[in-house]
């Protein structure tokens, strides 16, 4: 179009319109002396002029019909669509990990919203991808452009999205779609949500929903009450048992979803002890059957005495590294995620699995973002085969070679367990659900009763109403069956059961998928009615087409250990072990790691370190000597080793003498 021709079009000046396009302020492109516009930029530009309240319902988009998107964006959108139409408010959708929920928030506001977009994450690793998925600025990864929903001449003009990194709230007035992680946006009232007016936003979508009924999104939602809400979750329920607010408007099956090849295909392990003795304190040692190990496997006492074993530990690592070898047959470069009760039990792991050659690192939230960066970086590369995590890699970390899941802990409700077993779902081939990579394993010790989570987790996907009431408004999941009805029977052996020895011949194998799966049992009963066949068969059909739900396969055998690389890792423990003890010793005796009492005041200890934290080191060190009687290169792993089993007996020794040092001076300072 000519500069004559746009401005009638669009009802300007033409001296008006060519001031705008020599500024930038209106698609257009020069050709020799002469302006050229083009009239589908001019009415996608025009779109952007008209009231924001308008702006999302004004676009055209393509949703119905569009094969670049799945199935779950696709019709958890239009069943959103329906919602929001009959005049309700408040809807939950719930699709699993890996199934598109950045793609599906990015359409949700088309067409349904009335003003802005607010996206709520929980961190800033989902936040920063919501904000790549809207960001028309982002050529490879705007999720509009990407999946052809908007055309490249609507979106010359918007959605516009922020975050609210900048400071300043004239970008967010500018923006059609703000996109920020809930500590941002709640936890400065003042500098941010009471900045924004009460009708700002016209949709609301948070992911991760779980972690809505929490007081502070509860702030943000009550900020904005006339706000269509979408809560956006993979288990729509919360371990604390507060319910998110909303209507369970579309759900996504977890079958589904690996039968599309959206996720990977998961089969649980669980290493399964035929003879296992344990030794309490005071006590002499007892040998427990794979039937003991049933029936305590549900006592709290009992799960975190085989979490902590480094026995039952060690048949993990060689059962999850026999599984990742399996999947590296491929010649792709699997690689196993682990987590751990604590750093310290981490570090344990990280040495069991490096004694047997295999590249492992520990991530914490201790670390700086410095270290866990380098560990990150190391975990892409994949100079890692193993990553052990202690509250880190959550919700929206997203790597998709993470295909072995090794559990050293016991979850005790089934959405962490849903939300660590996440992070192996992501596929390596797009939507090939037979491809041999797309294949995850769980692996874990059937004393941590982990089987129970896979039984609730059935149990949700086959929507079964006891389940739900039983997590979302009745017992209390988190407490062992035993302690349900108020009289617990924790024994008092929970603080001091020990793993001597186990011995494990079978690995207990089972689909992650319901083996009576009443959804599947629908489907045969269909075709059975279609054929003219007895439709009461089909669950029987199902039964003999598929194997019985635990298969018992022999475990794997011990891996090799690398007798330098377990020395190594032993040295390297003791030393750890040593620091972190001296960490509890200033502890228990109420001096700050950066004080000075140890080498300036307590003169008689004789300590000559800069702080009292390198002194405890050195008390600990002095000790550690004396019962090693040499020097630790000069020691076999099996002298490095018990020496680090004493450390225990050596701080409450030191505990002591420092006490009583302290008392000593007080009382010639009175």
């Amino acid at each position: 179009m000519t500069i004559e021709d746009a401005a009638k079009h669009l009802r300007l000046g033409k001296t008006v319109l060519y001031t705008m396009a020599r500024e930038g302020g209106i698609p257009a492109r020069k050709a020799g002396k002469k302006w050229v516009f083009d009239r589908e930029e001019l009415d996608a530009w025009a779109k952007t002029k008209q009231p924001i309240e308008g702006f999302f319902k004004s676009l055209d988009f393509v949703i119905e019909g569009n094969q670049a998107l799945r199935d779950p964006q696709r019709e958890a959108y239009l069943r959103a669509y329906e919602f929001f139409a009959s005049g309700k408010n408040k809807a939950i959708i719930q699709i699993p990990v890996g199934c598109g929920k950045s793609g599906l928030a990015a359409i949700l506001p088309l067409g349904i919203a009335q003003g802005r977009l607010l996206v709520l994450a929980p961190n800033l690793t989902i936040k920063n991808t919501l904000y790549e998925a809207m960001d028309i600025t982002n050529r490879q990864k705007c999720f509009w452009r990407k999946a052809g929903v908007l055309s490249d001449a609507q979106m010359s003009a918007g959605p516009l999205a922020c975050t609210l990194d900048s400071g300043n709230i004239t970008v967010a007035e500018k923006c059609h779609v703000v996109i920020t992680n809930i500590q941002q946006l709640a936890t400065n009232v003042e500098k941010w949500l009471r900045q924004f007016p009460t009708d700002f936003f016209g949709m609301i979508v948070i992911d991760e929903a779980h972690h809505s009924a929490a007081q502070s999104w509860k702030a943000v939602l009550e900020r904005f009450p006339a706000a269509k809400v979408v809560h956006l979750t993979a288990t729509p329920f919360r371990s604390d048992r507060q319910e998110i607010d909303g209507e369970l408007v579309y759900r996504y099956p977890f079958r589904s979803a690996m039968l599309k090849g959206y996720i990977k295909r998961l089969k649980a392990s669980y290493v399964a002890p035929s003879e296992i003795n344990l030794t309490f304190k005071g006590d002499g040692g007892k040998t427990y059957t794979l039937e003991d190990v049933l029936k305590m496997k549900e006592e709290l006492w009992f799960s975190r005495g085989i979490a902590l074993s480094s026995e039952c530990n060690k048949h993990i690592v060689d059962n999850s590294l026999q599984k990742l070898e399996e999947l590296r047959l491929t010649g792709t470069k699997h690689q196993l995620i682990a987590v751990a009760c604590s750093i310290n039990h981490g570090k344990e792991i990280r040495s069991l699995y490096q004694s047997r050659g295999y590249k492992a690192d520990v991530i914490h939230s201790n670390q700086d973002a410095g270290e866990q960066d380098i560990i990150l970086q190391n975990l892409r590369n994949g100079t890692l085969d193993c990553v052990i995590q202690v509250q880190m890699l959550g919700e929206g970390f997203d790597h998709p070679k993470l295909s072995v899941a090794a559990i050293f802990r016991p979850f005790r409700t089934l959405t962490p367990y849903i939300q660590f077993v996440g992070r192996i779902m992501r596929v390596i081939v797009q939507n090939n659900p037979s491809h041999p990579d797309n294949v995850g394993h769980i692996v874990t010790h059937l004393g941590m009763n982990l089987d129970e989570r896979l039984k609730e987790f059935k149990q949700f996907e086959n929507d079964d109403q006891a389940f739900w009431d039983k997590v979302i408004g009745g017992e209390d999941p988190e407490l062992p069956i035993s302690a349900r009805d108020g009289s617990a029977r924790l024994m008092p052996e929970e603080r001091g059961v020990v793993v001597t020895s186990e011995i494990v011949e079978s690995l207990w194998e089972e689909d992650f998928n319901s083996l009576e799966d009443s959804h599947i049992i629908a489907e045969v009963r269909s075709k059975l009615e279609a054929l003219g066949l007895d439709p009461n068969q089909a669950a029987e059909v199902v039964r003999k087409s598929r194997p019985s739900g635990v298969v018992r396969k022999k475990a794997a055998e011990p891996f090799a250990v690398q007798p330098q690389q377990e020395w190594e890792e032993t040295k390297k423990r003791l030393y750890e072990k040593v620091s972190s003890n001296a960490k509890i010793l200033l502890n228990n005796v109420n001096l700050q790691m950066s004080g000075t009492e140890l080498p300036y005041k307590y003169m008689s200890l004789g300590l000559s370190g800069q702080n009292n934290f390198s002194c405890a080191v050195i008390m600990i060190n002095r000790e550690v000597k004396k019962l090693l009687g040499k020097e630790r290169d000069q020691c076999s792993t099996a002298e490095l080793q018990a020496a680090a089993s004493k450390l225990d007996d050596l701080l409450k020794q030191l505990v002591r003498q420092i006490k009583k040092v302290q008392s000593d001076y007080e009382k010639q300072h009175q």
